[in-house]
């Protein structure tokens, strides 16, 4: 395993960092047989909350504003491979906000909405993460498969990088 272990507050930062660079991941209602989707998240580090846009006419929007919220997960894996995290939360429709809406408006979003910053069925899902674990692993491809190939010839377990659990409320 990993040689120094993983804060959680490194854990964090990492997890932080990489949603900058890369920021798509699967969110889905932490129920049985919900299967989870890719959305692209629009991070608030300070307050940790993330935030999903998204049709209002969606199974996942019209799952979320149940009673209110739903108990979430947001799976994410960085574009370098080199943190992976599951984190719980709170998932709730937030609703059109045109602050929110401009903050993070971008070509891509355009591409989903017909109406533009103002299309009727856009709607804004709000992620408050809560806790989660993180995996970090540094070195790339080269380390990984100088791992592999040292611990098939020594018998031992390949390290791997370092894991934490992470509150982030």
């Amino acid at each position: 395993m990993a040689d120094e272990p993983l804060s959680a507050a490194d854990a964090e930062k990492e997890f932080w960092k990489h949603l900058k660079d890369s920021n798509t991941g699967m969110l889905g209602i932490d129920t049985p047989g919900y299967h989870a989707q890719p959305m692209t998240a629009h991070r608030e580090e300070e307050t940790g909350t993330i935030w999903f846009f998204t049709r209002d006419d969606t199974d996942l929007a019209k799952d979320a504003g149940v009673g209110g919220g739903q108990s979430a997960m947001f799976h994410y894996g960085s574009k370098d491979q080199n943190t992976w995290a599951c984190i719980h939360g709170e998932l709730s429709v937030h609703g059109k906000d045109r602050e929110i809406v401009d903050r993070y408006w971008n070509p891509v979003l355009a591409a989903w909405y017909p109406g533009g910053k103002d299309d009727p069925n856009l709607t804004i899902l709000r992620f408050d993460a809560d806790d989660g674990r993180v995996w970090v692993s540094k070195g790339g491809l080269v380390k990984f498969a100088f791992e592999i190939a040292r611990a098939n010839l020594t018998g031992t377990i390949p390290d791997a990088g370092g894991v934490a659990d992470v509150n982030l409320q």
